[in-house]
């Protein structure tokens, strides 16, 4: 159900709400919780990632680093020392932390993983800054390509701090992609999805772009197809990103997925 407090939207649940954002989530792979992150909060947030923005507070990466559609050339090119992202966003303070046990996405996220789990630190656990003027686009893609668990049942959550639409690079997603295993064929060398190919033309005709607004919560499975363009507005677009999974779904030794130990976030 909606409550309204403060002039804003939000999000409250009750175990109807919670099952029928199950079953929407196991049709489409994401569902949007409205009004998750008051004001107040967000200004204290919003505050810190200016200030880690300028100077670059690291680790961080940039977007030349990455040479996505539109980024700079490189460092020393015009806007090369654009960060796209502030990583390790769960150490940076206590109000980060707060923010990634929010007890709403908490328990959404337990209802929805169905046992005690746990926040990545490899993947996500970030703060994505998109610049107007040099930020890159972000081609289709499923996070999942990228990790290595036992199992591909990972969520992630995107904290909205400000407007996401898609002047401003705001996410686009091809609901129920979260069920394909999509034949190597399909990707390039990066696990891009190939745009050129008429079974991929298909898949992005039914796309659909997820406009939130501030203190939404945006929470999506790892295999959804996702994609995001450049910021076309003229302010910075912040939000804050985390990955979870149940807790007995290890990461595989070795892998990148395996570089930092997950953090508990809620016990059965």
């Amino acid at each position: 159900m909606l409550i309204h407090a403060g002039g804003e939207q939000m999000f409250n649940s009750t175990d109807a709400q919670l099952e029928q954002l199950q079953a929407e989530f196991a049709d489409r792979g994401y569902v949007v919780l409205p009004g998750v992150i008051g004001q107040a909060e967000r200004s204290r947030l919003i505050d810190q990632i200016r200030d880690a923005i300028d100077p670059t507070v690291g680790p961080a990466e940039f977007e030349a680093d990455l040479g996505y559609p539109g980024a700079p050339a490189d460092r020393s090119a015009p806007g090369g020392r654009t960060p796209r992202r502030l990583l390790h966003a769960y150490a940076r303070s206590d109000e980060f932390k707060a923010l990634a046990a929010n007890v709403q996405v908490a328990e959404v996220l337990g209802y929805f993983l169905a046992g005690s789990f746990c926040l990545s630190q490899c993947h996500h656990n970030c703060i994505m800054t998109k610049h107007p003027g040099f930020s890159s686009a972000t081609l289709w893609h499923q996070d999942v390509r990228y990790w290595s668990y036992e199992r591909p049942e990972l969520i992630s959550a995107w904290f909205a701090l400000g407007q996401e639409t898609q002047e401003n690079g705001g996410l686009w997603v091809i609901p129920g992609t979260h069920t394909l295993d999509l034949a190597a064929q399909r990707l390039d060398a990066d696990l891009f999805l190939l745009p050129e190919l008429s079974e991929n033309q298909a898949l992005i005709q039914r796309a659909e772009a997820v406009e939130l607004q501030a203190g939404d919560v945006l929470l999506f499975h790892c295999r959804l197809l996702h994609a995001a363009g450049r910021n076309e507005s003229d302010a910075v677009k912040l939000s804050a990103v985390f990955t979870y999974h149940r807790q007995d779904n290890r990461s595989q030794t070795g892998t990148r997925s395996d570089r930092f130990p997950s953090i508990e976030m809620l016990s059965s």
